[in-house]
């Protein structure tokens, strides 16, 4: 026993002596631990430190959105470009960019060259409204200059000393800016000038400004200048309403103070370009017989041809003045020729719409001519042009749809059309077929069209998989589409469809979900088939909200929205819906989706003509205050809005 005594306080030893060991080295573990965590600190609080520090980089200084402020204190004139590590044409200017900052810290005095990685420093990069790499830039006493030369050592070099030089102002601006004082002279004195309607504070306004002062800086060096101008549309509202503006930026032409639609791009380049077509006249002069004879003979388009005394022909400025507005929509001709007028059996002061050959049939006349009277309005010309744009049956194609192809009902025949040498007899045999049945259906518009061009419209009107050469479509108004049912194709199936649809015969296509077996929901689900039962119901409001699954926005709104529809939960009259439009038609065009979430409100007094929400706060409050503007059958306002 007494053995066994003695060697359980020998173990009860060892184990405390193992014991005080193990805690003697966690402590010391622990201090070097602490040591290292206070060493990590310590060296964290020098980085933290060093973050206005600059470094630099072959010469070429770097500055962050943390440092570039002190960086630029006290400096003069300072070289700046913005970067992307990715971007190639970065990498291949970086080495230009290195002897740029060499050359520069050898003048007399040293100016500093800098760059910004933009993707970084994204602060910078919003600042200086940073859109491309490399852009670049000369800081002149904290303000920027554009640079926009060459990229080459000696041009940039060049630039930078001139605008480093004590007595250098920027340039005043091209852009000439109007106020109630000078815009009435100044548009009813241009011949052509660009005018945009601008707010300080909008984004849009911000980025456009430098590409429209490039604009008008290259445009005020033609001959003749084209100028382009600027007005504050929150200061000079009454010139903003009178031209109708509602959003910024708007641009707008004027010719001797008539107003046109700007309809081109927002860079400078495409700024230049459109202006420079803008400012030509809208009609091309034809001086032979034979030019008049290749565009009837080989054209794709309504040939119109004004036919005039000469330019000082009254006619003649009735003419111009019409197609100056329509300029984007048809390519207009005119001669003073008599040759020509003979050509086209007509005589000065008139004006002629003749299709192209390959359009022409038994069923319509070659020609249509209009004469021009003093009498004539500028608008009864016009009428005159889109009257007669297109033949009885026409080419519809993607370029020419929007244009030509708009109105409704349009019946459309889809096959492998092609006007070639080699096709165009298979072509005009089924369009002579089309041609005997248009004849009869003067109030409805008719056209072929390449089953290729329009893939995806033959698979929304399920004929994608028919297994005919030719098959038939109705897009009707409202966003209503009708398929022939598939068979062989003649003028008698042709004229038996378009007649059952005048009846009134036919069921509408439409792509639908299933129909919810239950929907008592706060935010009821609108598929294809339920589109006019619910949100066409003239007993109730409907907000509608249109949606991808996969739109990060929607996913944002989703709870606001939800809320939005409990909150109005108990109005017996009022619906707050929403709809997946990637799997659903919305069968009416008044209810157009351009992007998501998109979102109208269909007063129960005025179901074609909703209310589509523009603001940007897409919050409870912004909603609820939105619905309860153009509610028309709320029981009681919302203390709380």
């Amino acid at each position: 026993m007494r053995k066994v005594a003695l060697l359980l306080i020998v173990l009860l030893g060892v184990t405390h002596f193992v014991t005080v060991s193990r805690c003697e080295d966690d402590d010391t573990e622990n201090k070097e631990q602490v040591e290292e965590d206070s060493d990590d600190e310590e060296e964290e609080e020098e980085d933290e430190d060093d973050d206005t520090e600059v470094k630099e980089e072959n010469g070429v200084l770097i500055v962050t959105d943390n440092n570039f402020d002190t960086f630029m204190e006290g400096k003069d004139t300072v070289l700046v470009e913005f970067y992307a590590p990715w971007c190639g044409h970065c990498k291949q200017f970086a080495p230009e960019y290195e002897k740029i900052a060499q050359t520069l810290k050898d003048n007399d005095p040293p100016i500093p060259v800098a760059k910004v990685d933009a993707t970084a420093a994204t602060e910078l990069a919003k600042r200086f409204e940073v859109s491309g790499y490399p852009t670049i830039k000369i800081i002149k006493n904290g303000e920027p200059v554009d640079y926009d030369g060459e990229r080459t050592e000696k041009a940039i070099v060049d630039r930078v000393k001139e605008v480093a030089q004590p007595d250098w102002k920027p340039p005043p601006e091209a852009t000439l800016v109007l106020t109630k004082d000078n815009f009435d002279e100044t548009v009813n004195n241009a011949d052509i000038i660009l005018v945009e309607f601008y707010a300080p504070w909008c984004g849009h306004c911000k980025r456009l400004a430098p590409e429209y002062e490039k604009a008008a800086k290259e445009l005020s060096q033609r001959s003749p200048p084209i100028p382009l101008a600027k007005v504050d549309a929150t200061v000079e509202a009454e010139i903003a309403t009178r031209f109708g503006v509602t959003g910024y930026p708007t641009l707008k032409i004027f010719r001797r103070g008539k107003v046109f639609d700007y309809n081109g791009p927002r860079e400078k380049y495409g700024i230049v370009d459109y202006m420079g077509e803008q400012a030509g006249p809208p009609s091309k002069q034809v001086q032979t017989v034979k030019q008049v004879q290749e565009l009837i003979k080989d054209g794709d388009d309504t040939v119109i041809v004004g036919v005039f005394s000469s330019e000082q022909d009254r006619a003649y400025e009735i003419y111009i003045e019409a197609c100056n507005t329509l300029r984007e929509d048809f390519t207009f001709r005119h001669s003073f020729s008599s040759e020509v007028a003979k050509q086209l059996k007509t005589k000065p002061g008139h004006v002629v719409a003749v299709q192209p050959e390959k359009f022409r049939s038994k069923y319509e006349p070659e020609s249509h001519t209009l004469a021009l009277k003093d009498s004539t309005s500028v608008s009864e010309v016009q009428e005159f042009f889109r009257k007669h744009a297109i033949p009885l049956v026409g080419h519809r194609k993607p370029s020419n749809d929007a244009k030509r192809y708009s109105q409704r009902p349009l019946v459309v025949v889809y096959y492998g059309v092609d006007f070639s040498f080699d096709y165009r007899k298979a072509t005009q045999y089924w369009r002579s077929k089309v041609l005997a049945v248009a004849k009869d259906f003067p109030e409805y518009t008719f056209a072929i069209a390449d089953e290729e061009d329009y893939a995806e419209e033959l698979k929304s009107l399920g004929l994608s998989e028919s297994g005919e050469e030719v098959n038939v479509g109705i897009l009707a108004e409202g966003g209503k589409k009708f398929a022939m049912e598939p068979e062989e194709f003649d003028s008698e199936v042709l004229q038996d469809f378009v007649v059952a649809f005048k009846k009134g015969k036919l069921k509408p296509i439409i792509k639908s979900q299933p129909v919810p077996k239950s929907n008592k929901g706060p935010v009821k689900v609108v598929v294809g088939k339920t589109f006019d039962e619910i949100v066409m119901d003239t007993q109730n409001d409907v907000l509608i909200e249109f949606y991808a699954p996969w739109c990060g926005h929607c996913k944002k709104l989703e709870p606001d929205y939800l809320a939005l529809g409990k909150k109005y939960k108990g109005e017996k009259n009022l619906v707050i819906a929403k709809m997946d439009t990637t799997a659903n038609d919305v069968p009416n065009e008044s209810y157009k989706v351009e992007g998501f979430p998109t979102i109208y409100f269909a007063p129960s007094n005025s179901k074609q003509s909703p209310v589509k929400f523009e603001g940007g706060d897409r919050t409870l409050e912004g909603l609820s205050k939105f619905v309860e503007k153009y509610a028309t059958k709320l029981s009681q306002q919302r203390d709380e809005l």
